[in-house]
């Protein structure tokens, strides 16, 4: 921490006004927030209201209670999709790494034995070539789902 001040002078950078700077945007937006959330209850005693008078207390509340549990399950599955797909997504980009590692290191192995030969070298360096730009050209592709 000691070395970025001196460092942040030699830049230019004006260490105070930003970190001023910054402590205000986090304190507006803390305000902002606090804000919205007393606006999200008003609203949402103003539905509770609006309900007991049409229904009574019991069925409000019931009602209330209800819609709020439907919602918290919907967040709930919609956490543990998005937690699939990261995973699947993951688990995808490993086996791609993992497969370019393993034909990376059969090529590699192989290239000795293939250059000895003037036929191997004749076959084996145009089809590598063939087969790397198959690769890149397939690595490339991007899945639409």
């Amino acid at each position: 921490m000691h070395l970025l001040v001196p460092l942040a002078a030699l830049l230019g950078i004006e260490v105070e006004a930003i970190t001023e700077r910054l402590r205000n945007t986090i304190i507006l937006n803390a305000v902002m927030i606090g804000m919205g959330l007393v606006g999200v209850v008003f609203l949402v005693v103003a539905g509770f209201l609006a309900l007991a008078e049409l229904y009574g207390a019991i069925y409000a509340a019931l009602i209330c209670a209800a819609l709020f549990l439907v919602l918290a399950l919907a967040v709930y599955l919609g956490s543990r999709i998005s937690e699939g797909r990261h995973r699947r997504e993951v688990a995808a980009k490993r086996r791609s790494t993992e497969t370019s590692a393993f034909v990376t290191t059969a090529a590699l192995t192989a290239l000795p034995a293939v250059l000895k030969s003037p036929l191997g070298r004749a076959l084996a360096l145009p089809a590598a070539a063939l087969a790397a730009y198959l690769l890149v050209r397939r690595t490339g592709d991007t899945k639409d789902d």
